[in-house]
């Protein structure tokens, strides 16, 4: 048995509306045999006759009344899918499902997302912001669309496009003494330290890079305290407690106000970041705006380095 169409069923719920086939067929725009070909179809379909013809209009059977709002409503739905579908073609809707590391809020978060939310205010902006680890696993997951993460970072599952960003490492003091040039790995072994990232210490590149410098130096890294965020490594900082490994956008944010000096680390180290989907997934149009801003706020970073 021929299954009937959404066409089929706005034919009909024209005629009902018209009152004859040729009304119903001017109003649709189609030839009046072409419309009664397909309504005689959705009968066939159905098994039963919709419509009793008269000289004068057409009268509603007993199953086109029961037909009638059944058809209305289907339409109705199909209607307001492509009307939801139409507002996130056109970012009148939607909404972008991203994650950054957790220090991204200090130096691209804020300003990308007053400028994307000004340019589609229509559009709901759900930014999460995570360690990378984690952040992958949420896109791996596809909890997330995307991402923006440090590298190197478990690429299973995903796609990680090249490097957009570059950071340095700096070492962060209140104490002029212990910046006099660019601290070793010998010297943070024996500085009062205080590391972030205490939840991912088994994952973070920072922890993991400064971890094998020590091991092949012969000497040992014992912070004095362990944290979760840079900001709060920096505040300590500030209050004389230690020193810190943070990156630079995040310390230029953060050492003028509270009275920090910073040094490189000798030899230099340099954080990478990229964007990463799932692979196979698809991005939904906000997203992938969204990201396209991004690019667009991380070059004007690109300008801003350390002394």
């Amino acid at each position: 048995m021929p299954s009937l169409t959404l066409q089929q069923l706005r034919y009909f719920l024209s005629a009902a509306k018209h009152k004859t086939l040729s009304a119903a067929a001017e109003a649709e725009h189609i030839a009046q045999p072409s419309l009664s070909e397909q309504i005689r179809r959705l009968e066939s379909s159905l098994g039963v006759k919709l419509f009793t013809r008269t000289n004068r209009e057409l009268q509603l059977t007993e199953a086109a009344r029961l037909l009638l709002p059944s058809a209305q409503r289907a339409l109705d739905e199909v209607d307001s899918l492509s009307d939801l579908v139409r507002e996130v073609r056109t970012l009148q809707g939607g909404t972008v499902s991203f994650g950054t590391f957790n220090s991204a809020h200090l130096y691209l978060l804020t300003g990308l997302i007053r400028d994307f939310h000004e340019q589609y205010p229509m559009v709901k902006i759900r930014v999460v912001g995570l360690n990378s680890s984690e952040v992958a696993d949420a896109v791996r997951d596809g909890e997330l669309e995307a991402g923006l993460v440090q590298l190197p970072v478990d690429d299973r599952g995903l796609s990680v496009g090249p490097p957009v960003l570059s950071d340095e490492v700096v070492y962060v003091s209140a104490d002029p003494e212990r910046l006099t040039g660019p601290v070793s790995i010998e010297q943070m072994a024996a500085a009062p330290l205080i590391l972030s990232e205490a939840r991912w210490s088994n994952s973070d590149p920072l922890r993991l890079s400064m971890t094998e410098r020590a091991q092949h130096a012969g000497v040992t890294l014992n912070p004095i305290a362990e944290v979760e965020f840079q900001t709060h490594a920096v505040e300590l900082a500030a209050q004389g407690v230690g020193d810190s490994l943070v990156s630079y956008h995040v310390a230029k944010s953060m050492i003028e106000r509270q009275g920090l000096g910073y040094v490189s680390l000798a030899p230099a180290f340099h954080e990478h970041f990229a964007f990463i989907t799932r692979v196979n997934g698809s991005l939904s149009p906000a997203t992938r705006e969204f990201i396209k801003y991004a690019h667009q706020h991380i070059a004007l970073l690109q300008d801003v380095t350390p002394d």
